[in-house]
This record gives structure tokens, sequence and C-alpha cells, in this order.
């Protein structure tokens, strides 16, 4: 992947902070966003470039935190994220996008939907909620535990993470030596920089509060919803995410089989073919491949 170039790339300024982007492709065609999950940045998206192109041109982007945006430390917000992957739209000239946000980016697909519809063709979401649950917040108070106490509790976190997000055939069929080399990249990057997976954590809190008074919003969102997830999902049980199937008017499910919360990676051969008929359709009726 080191040979792996954007077609244009630079960095959004932002009052003191920069947004890091990258764009594949020649503005000819239709451009999908892909937001990252919380750990990720742009180049953990490079091995699937080549799933959509040349069909579709694509845009990456780090938030505060991630890969080469700034990361300070203090309170991140998960609209300023939108704010930021508008102002990205704005300089490249894009109308708009489709948005497939995985996990954490989910989130920001969430309100980016609210926020700028009108910039949207099509929403994609995998591995998300938007409901108050116990069992996530407990899962978010125990990964900011794990970030807090420590080196030695960070180490741990790393092989906690991998063991929960991934399904049991993903995890028989990856070899020893390839999980390790992802739990070290992992570590590496954010072992001088816990704290901004703190401050992306603690991001989810305001968006939370006061969810009540925004359901309206995210309700009148007409954007066609494609909604995937996997059936091994233990960050996000099924009952949790099937939620989301009464929040947006136009919506469709699809469950795959075998897949843990990473459904991009773990079944790729059946999640952008899948992206993509969507994508050309722009309409949740579309025929699956």
């Amino acid at each position: 992947m080191a040979d792996i170039t954007p077609d244009r790339s630079g960095h959004l300024e932002h009052g003191p902070q920069r947004i890091w982007w990258e764009y594949f492709g020649t503005g000819e065609r239709e451009p999908v966003v892909l937001l990252n999950g919380l750990a990720m940045h742009t180049k953990a998206w490079y091995g699937f470039l080549g799933e959509l192109q040349p069909e579709f041109d694509v845009l990456l982007y780090d938030y505060l935190g991630q890969g080469e945006s700034s990361c300070p430390d203090e309170p991140y917000f998960i609209p300023n994220c939108c704010h930021h992957l508008t102002g990205i739209l704005d300089h490249l000239g894009i109308e708009r996008v489709h948005v497939m946000g995985i996990s954490y980016g989910g989130f920001i697909a969430l309100d980016y939907g609210r926020l700028y519809q009108e910039r949207i063709h099509t929403l994609t979401l995998s591995g998300i909620l938007l409901s108050h649950e116990r069992q996530f917040e407990m899962y978010q108070d125990l990964s900011l535990l794990f970030y807090n106490s420590g080196p030695v509790a960070f180490e741990i976190y790393t092989h906690y993470l991998y063991e929960k997000i991934f399904g049991e055939e993903f995890l028989r069929a990856l070899p020893a030596e390839t999980l390790e080399t992802m739990r070290q990249r992992f570590h590496d990057r954010y072992k001088d920089r816990v704290y901004a997976l703190v401050r992306l954590t603690e991001a989810q809190n305001p968006f939370f509060e006061g969810l009540e008074e925004r359901l309206p919003q995210y309700r009148a969102v007409q954007t066609p919803v494609l909604l995937v997830s996997g059936s091994q999902d233990r960050v996000l049980p099924l009952w949790q995410q099937e939620k989301l199937l009464d929040i947006f008017p136009d919506t469709r499910y699809e469950l795959v089989e075998g897949a843990g919360h990473v459904v991009y990676l773990e079944q790729k051969d059946l999640f952008f073919p899948m992206l993509k008929a969507f994508m050309r359709a722009k309409a949740t009726d579309f025929v699956m491949p």
C-alpha cells in the first residue's frame, strides 16, 4: 500500500485545527466518502479502494485526533466532524456525495444526514445505533477505563479490542501474525496520544445528550438509507442496531451472516458489491448483486 497516492490531498484549515483529506479520482464520477471508525485513519481504507474505483471516486479524511489531522487535547464534537466534511466538499467543488459510515463513522454519518441531507446521494450505516442503551454506555465506560489507566492497561485493551470486534468465522481464518500486526499498528499509532482516543470517545456523550429532542430531525431525513449489520456483532447487538429501522422513513436492512462488527472487512466480497448497487440505484429497492 506504500505506493498508493491520492490524486489530490491537503489540509482543511478550520481555525487553529487542520483536517487531513485525500481524494482518489478525477472528479468525473460520483464520489463516496468512507468515514473512519474510532481508531482508523485514511490509510486503513487503501486496501479497499479497488472495490469502488473506477466506478466511483473516493474521499477520505481524518477526524481530529486521527492520522494526519490535528490532535489537540481538548473536547471534540461529532457535529464539527460533519462541518469539516462539508468544508472539504466545498473546497473540492463537490455538491453531493454518497456517505458510508462504519461504527464510530456511523455517528458522523448519522449527524451528517441530520445536518446536511441536501449534500447526500445515499447514506450507508454499519455497526451503529441511535438510541440510549445501558450496555453501550458500559462498553464506552470500560474503554475509557482502559485508556486512562496507563500503558499496561492500554496494551491489554489492544488485545481485548480485536477479540471483541471480529466474528468467529473471520478470526478463525485470520493468521495469528496478521492479527498481531493489526494490533501492533493500532498500539503504535496511539501509544503516545491515548488522550485522542479519550477525546474521540467522550465526543459520544454530547451526541447522545438531548437525543430525544433531535430525533424528529433524524426522522425528517429523506435520503435513502442502507443499514448493514453483522450477525455476530458483539459490540452492538442486532436488537440495538435494528431500532434504526424505526427512525429513517426510507431504509433497507441487510444482515450479513457470519460477520462481526466490521462487515466491510470481514465480508468485503459481499459488502462492496452491495454498496455499489445501492449507490448506483440511489434507492433502497436496488437489486442485490
